[in-house]
């Protein structure tokens, strides 16, 4: 794969940014300069990610990072693998200092709209009592997180959360497999719930399990993704959502927020299947008679390589994607994460891979900075590099990353932004 392009950096640029980056002279600084050192793509030295320390490293098992509007930093934490009962989300200020921690069954994902309420996809047990093994996704809505008092609102319930489901059974161990992988909401306070699962009739009242659930700002379920595929791979494919994104991200605006329902996806559920691609962009537009629709994002496809080298959309560029971020800056940049190649991707508004270059550079097209693998010593614990990344998220220029295997959450800004 393609690593970060960075790293040989005029002292001048690490001189201004040492408060972001560090001292020169302690062993964390001498591993940048190290990995700088031996980074094959060395030519393209003026643009690139570099490490914003500290890392919040006081985490166990990351699985996902989320900058609130709040300015306040959300980490989920598994800290028992064999277990759901002690997942964790906790609150970070700006500072990485730990302010609140709460307990949540199976907490996999975190997101929050623009009324400070925040939404945390895990599990509930219907029956604690009778049948204490079984456990089902659920969506928990809580007001006042940040605060350290928070108050339970609601909880979305698979699977009578479901309007196609309220009238039909239990069907036993296929609700069980069902799972809630990824939560984003919109401008005006919508919910995006990303659901996969076994049962994908497409001729049954009840709607197949991978998809996505929308739902109004009360909880009520008001959609589903109409038009996408959960049974096949393609560019309009719901099979194994492990990411969710909009284009309505944080800090909070009055005005300027997009009001776009478009939404990107991450598909690295299904290893057993050949998904061709596995980051996509989907489109919804609203049709009068049929409500919104859900279909390709048809500029993703224009291959121009007078303009870049790589692209989103061409086949098998990931293997194991587990999340994706929008940036809401006028780049517009999206973020992949894959554990499968322990990897963060860098891509434009319409899919052309790496980042503007520079004013005064002689590059033209876009600069690849995308990063990471086991390192040259193939423990993967570089700063630079990552053992199974998995929630990912971007706030004002820096880059959030959950490096699950390495307990931690890295943060990056790119080197360009650091004046």
């Amino acid at each position: 794969m393609r690593c970060l392009s960075i790293l040989a950096l005029a002292s001048s640029i690490f001189l201004s940014a040492c408060s972001l980056i560090g001292d020169k002279s302690n062993d964390t600084a001498n591993q940048v300069f190290q990995q700088g050192s031996i980074d094959p793509n060395i030519g393209l030295n003026n643009v690139g990610y570099v490490p914003v320390y500290p890392f919040i490293s006081n985490v166990n098992k990351p699985l996902d990072v989320f900058y609130g509007y709040d300015e306040l930093i959300y980490v989920v934490v598994e800290n028992d693998e064999t277990s759901i009962d002690d997942n964790e989300v906790l609150v970070f200020d700006q500072r990485a200092v730990l302010n609140f921690r709460i307990t949540i069954p199976g907490a996999t994902d975190f997101t929050q709209d623009r009324r400070l309420h925040s939404y945390v996809a895990g599990r509930y047990y219907p029956n604690r009592t009778g049948s204490p093994e079984i456990h089902l996704a659920a969506v928990y809505h809580l007001e006042g997180l940040a605060s350290g008092n928070p108050v339970f609102k609601d909880t979305l319930k698979h699977f009578q959360c479901d309007a196609s489901r309220r009238n039909t059974s239990f069907r036993g161990p296929e609700d069980v497999a069902v799972q809630f992988t990824g939560l984003a909401t919109l401008h005006d306070n919508t919910l995006y719930v990303a659901r996969s699962g076994p049962r994908n009739d497409l001729s049954g009242v009840a709607r197949p399990d991978n998809g996505i659930l929308v739902f109004d700002a009360n909880g009520e379920n008001t959609g589903f993704s109409s038009g996408l595929n959960p049974n096949e791979s393609s560019i309009r494919s719901t099979v194994g959502i492990t990411g969710i994104a909009t284009l309505a991200a944080p800090p909070q605006r009055i005005s300027g927020i997009s009001t776009s329902r478009n939404l990107f996806l991450a598909l690295g559920g299904e290893q057993s299947r050949n998904l061709e691609f596995r980051a996509l962009s989907i489109s919804v537009n609203e049709d009068p008679e049929l409500g919104y629709v859900y279909g390709e994002n048809a500029s993703f496809l224009n291959f121009d390589l007078s303009k870049a080298n790589r692209f989103m959309y061409e086949s098998n560029r990931f293997k194991k994607p587990e999340d994706i971020y929008a940036s809401p800056t006028e780049n517009g940049y999206l973020f992949v994460s894959d554990s499968g190649t322990d990897s963060i991707y860098v891509f434009t508004n319409v899919g052309y891979e790496g980042v503007n270059p520079p004013a005064n550079s002689n590059f033209r097209k876009q600069v690849i900075v995308s990063f990471g693998g086991s390192g040259a010593d193939g423990k993967a614990a570089g700063p630079y590099n990552f053992n199974d990344p998995t929630g990912i998220c971007f706030y004002n220029r820096t880059l959030f990353v959950c490096d699950k295997n390495n307990n931690r959450v890295c943060r990056y800004r790119l080197n360009s932004d650091l004046q």
